[in-house]
């Protein structure tokens, strides 16, 4: 791994409750600056925090790798990166691709340091119960890191201790789709008896672990599991529920309603990036990107996207240029990052029944998010019909979050949907200066 990411030494604690951490690439540890009383280990789980909503991670780059390989969303910039990943021409020199990936093993060693050192803390003000908390939130997105690793790159590097000197975490190889996923689950396991059982929709509890772990199993075609843990945040319907219309839970500055279940904050001196890449010049952005004809007609037909019409708006003729109007907010840049909504623990169910043959409850899930929409209920009653209509689902209700990617390629549907016939472009490259500075750590095939 590069210096950038693998070489990562010393977290640098800063005082002010409005910044968060840095990483020097130093050679050791300054024990003046390392996780030792609570102050510091407060600041090292909020910059755990910033570490995930970064520009590499959830503030911008990876849901950008999902949805501009979803083949709903066009390249409109002069930006190369994006432009591969649209075009289907993804090399390992490109620059989304290694900025998320060294954002994601930036988030995993924070998460490591966090582990290592806060069971040791004996300061007084650092309770039992709030170690166990740090330590769950660190165990949790921890998961959540080598979860999107996986789901991108396949089998990835496990590195699950500090990094202090270039020989620590290096000449370790690649381990399997089956082994990485196992890491995800034993993170989130490890997690969930450490967390509080509360609802936070900014901060890990064990009821994200919940929402998480009912993702994880859908993944690994573990249909009763997906199906419970799916329910256990469905059926806490005082804490969680489908905001109605759609809009509510972004639009007029909205923020942790009751359909988000983990969303990133963001402030003025922290913000989200992705508005910068949606929104049109006239609204101080660069429209980088933006959803193609295919996505507009869908999410302006009232059968079809319904009030999630709201995701799109059209600039002023003669432009009359669609746009993505999820990230909008000013101050620019103090829009949530989306990670888990409950819509998506309910299409998750719907699928899990669906494949367990409970055909009538996999319906009604499915119908509480088009009935949310505002569009007509959905008749389908086979298992295959139940399977295509809530992948249709998914395309309209998540056009701009990190989904539809990634659950074309899970369920196989890849070819068939988006034409692409490669099964080697199902996952993205290993950066290639990654490759260069370790060279324990081997290519997808190709690239």
């Amino acid at each position: 791994m590069k210096h950038s990411s693998k070489l990562i030494a010393l977290i640098v604690l800063f005082t002010s409750c409005q910044r968060f951490l840095d990483v020097q690439p130093e050679l050791q540890v300054d024990q003046s600056q390392a996780i030792t009383n609570a102050s510091t280990a407060e600041a090292a789980v909020n910059g755990l925090y910033n570490r995930l909503g970064s520009d590499g991670y959830y503030g911008s780059n990876f849901p950008a790798i999902a949805y501009l390989s979803g083949g709903d969303i066009q390249w409109t910039g002069s930006q190369s990166a994006p432009q591969e990943i649209t075009a289907r021409k993804l090399t390992a020199d490109n620059g989304y691709v290694g900025s998320a990936w060294s954002a994601i093993y930036r988030t995993i060693l924070q998460a490591n340091y966090l582990l290592e050192a806060v069971p040791n803390l004996t300061d007084p003000q650092l309770t039992a119960d709030r170690k166990n908390q740090i330590q769950g939130e660190a165990y949790a997105i921890r998961a959540l890191s080598y979860f999107d690793l996986v789901r991108g790159w396949g089998g990835v590097q496990l590195i699950t201790k500090p990094t202090r000197t270039p020989a620590d975490n290096t000449g370790i190889t690649r381990s399997s789709v089956e082994d990485t996923y196992a890491q995800v689950l034993k993170d989130l396991t490890t997690a969930e008896p450490l967390l509080s059982n509360t609802t936070n929709r900014n901060k890990i509890t064990r009821k994200t672990v919940w929402a998480l772990r009912a993702r994880y199993h859908l993944y690994r075609q573990e249909w009763e599991q997906a199906e419970t843990y799916a329910s256990k945040l469905i059926d806490d319907a005082a804490n969680y529920k489908l905001a109605k219309p759609y809009s509510a839970f972004y639009t007029n500055n909205a923020v942790a309603t009751s359909e988000s279940v983990f969303e990133i904050a963001y402030t003025n001196s922290f913000k989200n990036g992705h508005y910068n890449w949606w929104l049109p010049p006239a609204l101080s952005g660069r429209r980088e990107w933006a959803p193609n004809g295919t996505l507009v007609s869908l999410l302006n037909d009232p059968a079809v996207g319904g009030n999630r019409k709201e995701l799109i708006a059209q600039t002023a003729p003669p432009g009359n240029l669609w746009y993505g109007k999820l990230y909008y907010r000013t101050p620019l840049g103090t829009d949530p990052a989306y990670v888990i909504r409950i819509a998506e623990l309910y299409l998750i169910r719907a699928e899990a029944r669906a494949q367990l043959g409970k055909t009538t409850t996999a319906l009604a899930d499915l119908n509480a998010v088009r009935d949310r929409a505002g569009v007509p209920l959905s008749q389908v009653a086979t298992k295959d019909a139940l399977l295509l209509a809530i992948e249709a689902e998914r395309q309209v209700e998540f056009p701009f979050e990190a989904d539809r990617w990634f659950n074309l390629v899970r369920t196989g549907r890849v070819a068939t949907v988006l034409g692409i016939s490669d099964a080697s472009k199902y996952v993205l490259p290993i950066p290639n200066s990654e490759i260069l500075a370790d060279k324990a750590l081997t290519q997808n095939p190709g690239y």
